[in-house]
């Protein structure tokens, strides 16, 4: 189980820190070429700080998540839906706006 949770964590302030660099630090780098290919140089800095904030709620749902583990609580699921849902509607929003449309 502590090892579930630490695992939570590490990825969890992974996915922040990941998020941070992009959006902060302007990194698109960071994402795949193909999911910021045909966004504009001019568009570069709104692109990142949605992708780095879409970033930063998946990674603090984990965080979260990873935390109510801890103490066991029932409820651990919470967070961690809230999180990715948030996180993949920014994502979504940022790929649609500025890329032209959706991954896949």
């Amino acid at each position: 189980m502590i090892f579930g949770v630490i695992t939570e964590l590490a990825v969890g302030l992974l996915c922040v820190i990941m998020g941070l660099v992009i959006w902060l630090k302007r990194k698109a780098s960071l994402v795949h070429e193909a999911q910021y290919k045909n966004v504009k140089e001019a568009d570069l800095p709104a692109y990142t700080r949605l992708v780095g904030i879409g970033l930063i709620a998946i990674g603090a749902g984990i965080i979260a998540a990873g935390a109510l583990n801890l103490f066991a609580s029932p409820f651990w699921w919470v967070p961690l839906v809230l999180g990715f849902a948030a996180g993949l509607l920014v994502l979504g929003r940022a790929q649609k706006k500025y890329n032209g449309s959706l991954p896949g």
